[in-house]
């Protein structure tokens, strides 16, 4: 079996991600597993961005290893949104995910079954979040906040001045200070 090792540090500063590789080469050895190594070195787990994780992933969408290693979940993301995301990506691919400390191994049943359960987790706080943010939004309405982008007072004629003087949309745009797509309605709405 081909197996991705991940590990992850997030400072330079004294961290080491060695510690977590040893421990994830000698479980890979034990098993005679193929192993490929990615590495995010001073790179925080709250970033759903990272450079080896990104390679991670486009190497498991073309399927160049059949699992992932991985010496702690919160190693992958700390985020809940962002670790339901990419294991759903990884089963899509017919990739597994294993972490080696939590005893997690998303190829058995009760790894998937607690897959379920971070799933449910993750629906969970998305509704309490949307919750809080409708609850914000009535409030600050109630306090008199005008909500959303302020409103540009655009001078159509100015618009129609600037086009008879043969200036483009995008530099009109530019030189009001609006979008392409306002001037386009602005014109429009003449003809």
């Amino acid at each position: 079996m081909r197996v991705a090792l991940y590990a992850r540090v997030s400072t330079t500063n004294g961290q080491h991600p060695e510690m977590q590789l040893n421990e994830l080469r000698e479980y890979a050895s034990r098993r005679d597993w193929e192993v490929m190594e990615y590495v995010d070195e001073g790179v925080s787990g709250s970033k759903e961005s990272r450079p080896a994780l990104n390679r991670m992933m486009a190497d498991a969408h073309r399927r160049r290893f059949d699992a992932i290693l991985v010496w702690k979940i919160d190693r992958f993301g700390r985020s809940l949104k962002h670790l339901v995301t990419a294991l759903a990506d990884l089963d899509s691919y017919g990739v597994a995910f294993i972490s080696l400390r939590d005893n997690l191994d998303l190829s058995t049943p009760s790894g998937r079954l607690m897959f379920q359960v971070i799933g449910a987790m993750a629906e969970f706080e998305l509704s309490l979040t949307k919750e809080r943010v409708k609850c914000g939004l009535v409030n600050a309405r109630a306090q008199g906040k005008q909500l959303g982008r302020p409103r540009r007072v655009v001078d159509r004629d100015t618009i129609l001045s600037m086009k008879a003087e043969g200036t483009s949309l995008r530099d009109i745009a530019n030189k009001l200070g609006i979008g392409y797509g306002t001037v386009r309605t602005r014109l429009a709405q003449v003809s």
